[in-house]
């Protein structure tokens, strides 16, 4: 009997080790509340190798493949634990981009839980709040400037140079993950996916990933159609793609084709949030949530959000960032270029800190003014001690004239605003050869390449030991990017003959 008991003992012990890390914020919550929002990790969270296909296949065959991997990955490996969470009558959300459910679990069985054996750890999904851009100038003002002129950032980046060759994104594909979108403004209805000239259909055009926000709502929860309840996300649209076809272009890339994801409730998203528009990105499906289609993915993603691993008032906040990383992964290994924002807590150095920018697979972008300098607001590298050169590119950012609701335009400024300047460029790229869809390796590869080193620093820094006059540098990465530069650039690469 004795030994019987010193055996419990052990297998109890040896139990508990194999539990898996429940953060101190569930716990925390879990002292006050019935239920606790919660991540669940499970343990594997690789990108799938597509080694039985060659490089050169066809990207939309890759990422086919791809997809499929992901969700026969999570379907086996999420099996047993979704039949425990139903039978509790648990509601919950299950990702495949990453290999995580999203579940709201009774306090009570937070331990039976993290004893489940195919679970990782268990982490909180808050709440955080971007510190977006305010509107700088009076919509009625700035719309009447905007009526005869293309935007500043627009001719400085020499975008209306390319569209004299005849690129202006025709045959490209941009998808934005922000505040939402209007998506019928003058300036976006005409090159909206979901637009026909005639008809609108949001199928695989539109997603939206608030599901339970609160309080007076501009837009509802699951919003059938594009909608946006801040202006940010309107406004980052038409810079990449905005025309209204009658004097106004604010965008980079008028002739490209755009689709949409609300990820922010009011300028507020968490991390399944962020999760479940990147994995839409990779498979748009109807507005069911059925049908994923792989080939209606968009070429390149703008986003201008982050996610701060820091939230107050626990100091929990994005702490599944590895979860996101894993998703911003599967993105890129599908073809897709993902623009990436630096954030705006310049000037020090050291200060692109949060998710997604601090992603290895993200292009992160910062933001000059009219003059070419480097904008105060601008965050600065490097990543860590041994990160890469951050940010990549950067581009104008300051008083960018854009579309906000309601069929406005306004002026904001940001690395928010510079970002969409460079999903635009890439966009034209693909119009110039289109042999690149699906390579964002080489995308990146001629932004960095083509990009101006006319780009000053005004307060003359050497973030992580680099100086404006190193290229690149930590401060405004490889230069200013060039559209027309870009375009003529001639770079050597494996398999790739224009």
């Amino acid at each position: 009997m004795r030994g019987r008991c010193a055996l419990a003992v052990l297998l109890s012990v040896a139990g508990a080790a194999a539990a898996a890390d429940v953060a101190p914020a569930l716990r925390t919550q879990a002292l006050t509340r019935g239920d606790v929002d919660a991540l669940l990790v499970l343990s594997d969270q690789s990108v799938p190798t597509l080694a039985p296909l060659a490089p050169s296949a066809d990207y939309r065959v890759r990422r086919r493949v791809l997809v499929d991997a992901l969700r026969g990955r999570s379907d086996a490996a999420q099996r047993a634990l979704r039949t425990w969470l139903d039978a509790r009558g648990i509601a919950h959300r299950d990702f495949w981009i990453a290999n995580v459910i999203q579940a709201r679990v009774p306090a009570a069985l937070l331990d039976e839980l993290a004893a489940r054996p195919e679970i990782a750890r268990l982490a909180p999904n808050p709440a955080i709040a971007n510190a977006l851009p305010p509107v700088e100038a009076p919509a009625p003002r700035v719309q009447q400037q905007a009526t005869t002129s293309i935007g500043w950032g627009v001719s400085k980046i020499h975008a209306p140079d390319v569209w004299a060759l005849g690129f202006t994104g025709q045959g490209a594909v941009i998808g934005g993950e922000d505040t939402g979108y209007q998506w019928d403004h003058p300036a976006l209805k005409p090159q909206y996916r979901g637009w026909n000239g005639a008809t609108a259909d949001h199928n695989h055009n539109w997603h939206d990933a608030i599901h339970d926000a609160t309080g007076t709502l501009v837009c509802a929860n699951d919003s059938p159609a594009p909608c946006d309840d801040d202006s940010h996300g309107t406004h980052t649209a038409g810079t990449f793609a905005g025309d209204d076809h009658a004097g106004t272009e604010p965008g980079v890339a008028p002739g490209a084709r755009w689709i949409g994801c609300r990820n922010m409730d009011r300028g507020t998203g968490t991390p399944a949030r962020y999760i479940e528009c990147m994995q839409w990105m990779l498979a748009p499906t109807d507005l069911a949530g059925n049908n994923a289609n792989p080939d209606l993915a968009p070429d390149v993603i703008s986003n201008s959000w982050s996610c701060p691993e820091a939230a107050p008032p626990t100091g929990e906040g994005c702490t599944p960032a590895d979860v996101l990383e894993t998703a911003v992964a599967n993105l890129v290994a599908g073809g897709i270029l993902y623009v990436a924002a630096a954030q705006n807590s310049g000037p020090n150095c050291a200060t692109i800190f949060d998710p997604p920018a601090i992603y290895p697979e993200a292009f992160v972008i910062g933001a000059t003014d009219a003059s070419d300098a480097l904008a105060n607001f601008s965050s600065r590298g490097p990543v860590g001690s041994s990160g890469p050169i951050r940010p990549d590119v950067s581009a104008p950012g300051t008083g960018i004239v854009s579309s906000v609701p309601t069929n406005s335009y306004a002026t904001m400024s940001g690395t928010s605003m510079a970002t969409p300047h460079v999903a635009g460029v890439a966009a034209l790229l693909l119009s110039a050869h289109p042999k690149l869809k699906g390579r964002p390796h080489a995308l990146e590869a001629i932004l960095r390449a083509s990009a101006t080193h006319a780009v000053t620093d005004p307060a003359l820094q050497a973030c992580g030991g680099t100086a404006i006059t190193d290229w690149p540098n930590n401060m405004v990465g490889y230069g200013r990017v060039d559209a027309l530069a870009a375009c003529r650039e001639i770079i050597f690469m494996d398999g790739f003959d224009g």
